[in-house]
């Protein structure tokens, strides 16, 4: 009987488990002395938990078009600075402030976020980790 259970809870394992994204501090990926200022065309913003990401068409400085990801702090501590769903649509230039991966890699962590006239998107230093 023992030898008739084990594919089927082997079965039921693969099936009903699922990946799922760990949630991390801001120590881990991202260098709290490193602040950097990219400014690019918004090519996404999705307002979701753990996370939001905002991604960044940034040009660099020989020209190309590099892809910047950008992370926030969850939508419900996003929503206490201020922020909403649709302050970013594809398209709108932003300059963002963040701090730097660890690894150097084309992404950092929200600081704060402006337009290009200056105008402030939601409130500065949101460095919850919630």
């Amino acid at each position: 009987m023992t030898s008739r259970l084990l594919p089927t809870a082997a079965l039921a394992a693969l099936l009903l488990g699922s990946p799922c994204q760990a949630h991390h501090s801001f120590a881990v990926h991202y260098d709290s002395n490193k602040v950097i200022t990219k400014e690019g065309v918004a090519t996404e913003f999705r307002f979701t938990n753990p996370h939001g990401i905002l991604m960044l068409d940034v040009t660099n400085e020989a020209g190309e078009v590099e892809q910047w990801t950008v992370e926030t702090t969850s939508p419900g501590y996003m929503r206490r600075f201020g922020w909403t769903p649709d302050m970013i649509k594809p398209g709108d230039r932003v300059i963002v402030e963040g701090w730097a991966s660890r690894d150097g890699s084309h992404l950092m962590r929200i600081r704060s976020v402006m337009r290009p006239d200056g105008t402030q998107i939601g409130r500065p230093n949101q460095t919850g980790d919630e």
